[in-house]
């Protein structure tokens, strides 16, 4: 490759991001049919196989993609709704405990001092805010209606999600193969084999992740039921969503399992159980859910992951915290082959 035309490459690769930043507003329901395409074209190619047209496969894939999404709405967020209203209304009692129990015990073990918290201040705006809001749905809704533009853009951005999803997946091998044949011939096989390599992270991320994610959020959810508490789904599901970072839900679930195991049951032997319900998603995270799912071939430091989100949140809002991960997984792929080309390299030298 020439000068000029590597000059070329990056103009166009600095374009087309000044372009995602400008247009990152619309771009959210066609990054996520993407990722949706994405994600079931493997099974789409599954079913070919077995003398299905691809539109009858697309159809058999899409229709799974909109029962699984309506049992989650039907099923699991209502659910949901009902423990963040128990958990907000719990609160004081969180507050109550925090002021008879932590705070006392922090300023006997490191002398420090901190404001007890306000109960009655807390009960107030507690209360004031789930009675005006009325509920995750009706909040939502009532922050929308105020404008019928911004309705219409979420109801447009809604239903193009399934429109823009069917016919990505529907043509998503025909449009590999045309992206393919537009490249220049000379850099076509290298450029393949880094795509192989892509395809390779960005599967173990957005397919195996996913999976860890779902399945350390089932195991916590039904292992706090077990064990009684009444915030078992909000939390099992809050600690098995953020666990794409290593430890970090963990951290988050036993941290909250335990408060409010505390202020609900008024006993420390109830940790126990909780501590045992975490200790069996970690082991079965480490043994089994990763290395089946993911393997080793996203290889992302935990603090990578944690600034590659702070990152995208902080240049392209939502949009960058959807693509965050995904961007450094590609990101990552490219940076080993800069690293093995300058290992080769004359200004680095060898023995």
């Amino acid at each position: 490759m020439t000068d000029s035309q590597k000059w070329l490459v990056l103009a166009f690769a600095a374009f087309g991001g000044w372009l995602v930043y400008l247009l990152s507003p619309v771009l959210m329901p066609f990054v996520f049919s993407a990722i949706l395409a994405y994600l079931g074209d493997p099974l789409t190619d599954k079913l070919e196989s077995y003398r299905l047209s691809r539109t009858q496969s697309v159809t058999v894939v899409f229709l799974t993609m909109a029962l699984v999404f309506a049992l989650v709405l039907f099923l699991l967020i209502p659910q949901l709704e009902v423990q963040i209203a128990n958990f907000i209304s719990s609160l004081p009692a969180y507050a109550e405990k925090m002021n008879s129990l932590v705070l006392p015990w922090l300023e006997r073990r490191f002398g420090i001092s901190i404001k007890p918290v306000d109960t009655n201040e807390l009960i107030a705006i507690t209360k004031s805010h789930w009675q005006n809001a009325g509920g995750i749905v009706a909040s939502t809704m009532s922050s929308i209606s105020h404008s019928g533009g911004v309705i219409a853009a979420w109801l447009m951005n809604l239903l193009l999600i399934p429109v823009v999803t069917f016919y990505l997946l529907r043509d998503w091998d025909i449009l590999v193969a045309k992206i393919y044949d537009l490249l220049p011939r000379r850099i076509a096989p290298v450029t393949a084999k880094l795509a192989g390599e892509v395809n390779t992270v960005l599967s173990a991320f957005l397919r195996g992740q996913f999976y860890v994610m779902l399945a350390l959020g089932c195991i916590y959810s039904v292992g706090l039921w077990i064990t009684g508490l009444d915030l078992a789904l909000l939390i099992g599901m809050l600690a098995g969503l953020v666990s794409f970072v290593p430890y970090l839900g963990a951290f988050v679930g036993i941290v909250s399992a335990c408060i409010a195991s505390l202020v609900q049951f008024h006993e420390a032997s109830q940790l126990i159980s909780v501590a045992v319900v975490f200790l069996v998603g970690q082991t079965l995270e480490g043994t089994v859910l990763t290395p089946k799912l993911v393997g080793d071939k996203i290889g992302l430091h935990p603090v990578a992951v944690i600034f590659s989100v702070m990152a995208g949140g902080q240049l392209f809002g939502f949009l960058g915290i959807l693509l965050a991960l995904p961007v450094a997984s590609i990101v990552m792929v490219f940076l080993r082959h800069v690293h093995d080309i300058y290992r080769d390299s004359e200004f680095y030298g060898k023995d």
